[in-house]
């Protein structure tokens, strides 16, 4: 049997594990807790070492804080933004809604590490508090929403962005490799007039375009934290130019515009910069999902589909029918934007009134940060994948486009203006009837003559400059 220690907090004795760098609190909160098994996301807890840190750097430099302790503080805060100390953040993600017991796990860690360092007793909260040093100057209820802020807006800036630019840079190399392949655009299933492959990607590109934009525009409000304002927005027990102090010095060490936000009574009940950032993150799903759906109908076949686009063969497709090569990385990519819509929709409702935001108090955060935080890893992880297995490898079948294309009926649409409307289409429905293609069908009602028919359907001239 490992060997235990003994603490006390206000609801009295508690049992831990000997070697427990986390204390009363946190252990009660494992006990509370025991819902899903899934702790808080790595990102999650460094963001709330960053905090801790920039806030004992903060207190030493106002003479609040002694510089010994300060300094073993920033560098426990330092182990636990390293990754060093995960082992002793336990708390489920299924916690307290304000993120309390998070809160008290990163406080309680911080102080016995840095206990630990000045040649102390763990647990004995001296000469380190983790409520009177660590917790200086804060709350729960400023500390975990700008935990929540900091975490996902790094995430996106320092993993997602770059996903989502090299699989912008590989669509983009495919738009210019495909742009002489003129192909049948395809409307509500059906064929519709030319256009060229390379158009179609350049769909693709703008998408990821108009996605990073948004992505952009959530991580800058992202970067208000409602650090200060500590219990319920007022700033009592923050000392004057603390918050802006801490945000200064996280803004340093990240190279994010992070500022204390002007609307502390709003940001500790409406999680309104999380909302922008599911919402960024959800539409970004969605045109990936978009992307690769379209990518997997186009290479459809390889003989009884659409076959205008070759997959890479990464794996084989059936366990019964030899030889089956299937677009799994499409279907993997659009499996995660349905997870992530999912966690959208978890988001969201946990915002709502009634809900998650009553009063002076948000009661979902951990739920936000797991579900922003594993969102924006899902997309980052699928994006790379979907880059690097699929896209890169992609190849049109430049002959079936062209066969596509000159079976077309669509291609009368360029005739209209010349004979009208509803002579084209009896011109179509001849084609269709008689199995002859439009040129055909049109030259042989001695509409045109053959020169002012090889001009106007000129299937390259009708896809634009």
């Amino acid at each position: 049997m490992s060997s235990r220690r003994t603490e006390t907090d206000s609801l009295g004795e508690v049992s831990l594990p000997a070697d427990a760098l986390y204390g009363a609190q946190t252990a009660r909160a494992v006990e509370n807790f025991p819902i899903s098994g899934q702790r808080l996301s790595r990102g999650f807890i460094a963001a709330l070492g960053m905090i801790k840190q920039a806030a004992a750097a903060a207190h030493r430099q106002a003479g609040r804080l002694e510089a010994r302790v300060a300094d073993a503080i920033i560098a426990a805060a330092q182990e636990v933004i390293d990754g060093k100390l995960d082992e002793h953040f336990v708390v489920d993600v299924f916690q307290t809604g304000s993120g309390t017991s998070a809160n008290m796990n990163a406080n309680e860690v911080i102080a016995n590490r840095a206990i630990q360092m000045l040649g102390g007793e763990v647990g004995s909260k001296r000469p380190v508090h983790p409520n009177d040093h660590v917790n200086m100057g804060q709350s729960s209820n400023d500390v975990i929403p700008s935990a929540v802020n900091l975490s996902a807006a790094l995430a996106i800036h320092a993993e997602l962005t770059p996903a989502l630019m090299d699989l912008r840079a590989a669509l983009a190399g495919k738009a210019r490799q495909f742009d002489g392949i003129v192909k049948v655009a395809r409307t509500h299933l059906q064929d519709a007039v030319p256009m060229r492959l390379g158009q179609e990607f350049e769909g693709f590109v703008g998408g990821i375009d108009q996605t990073r934009e948004m992505l952009e525009a959530a991580t800058d409000r992202l970067c208000e934290l409602p650090l200060g304002g500590t219990a319920v927005g007022t700033g009592l027990n923050a000392p004057a130019g603390f918050a802006a102090e801490v945000c200064r010095r996280l803004a340093g060490k990240t190279q994010l515009p992070f500022r204390e936000t002007s609307r502390h009574f709003t940001a500790h009940t409406i999680p309104v910069p999380a909302l922008r950032a599911s919402a960024a993150l959800r539409t970004t799903a969605v045109v990936l999902s978009k992307i690769a759906n379209d990518i997997r109908w186009l290479a459809s076949g390889p003989r009884c589909g659409l076959g205008e686009l070759l997959l890479p063969s990464v794996q084989p497709g059936s366990s019964i029918m030899p030889g089956k090569v299937n677009p799994v990385i499409c279907e993997a990519v659009i499996q995660v934007s349905c997870q992530v819509i999912g966690c959208d929709s978890a988001v969201v409702t946990a915002a709502c009134g009634g809900v998650g935001s009553i009063l002076q108090m948000h009661l979902a955060w951990p739920l936000i940060a797991h579900n922003l935080l594993t969102s924006s890893a899902l997309l980052a992880g699928a994006m790379r994948t979907f880059e690097r297995k699929c896209i890169r490898g992609l190849e049109a079948d430049e002959k079936r486009c062209r066969e596509l294309v000159e079976r077309s009926l669509m291609t009368v649409t360029a005739l209209a203006p010349r004979i009208g409307y509803d002579a084209a289409a009896d011109v179509a429905k001849e084609a269709l009837r008689s199995g002859k293609t439009i040129a055909e069908a049109v030259e042989e009602r001695g509409i045109l003559t053959r020169e002012e028919l090889e001009r106007i359907l000129d299937v390259r001239g009708m896809t634009g400059p």
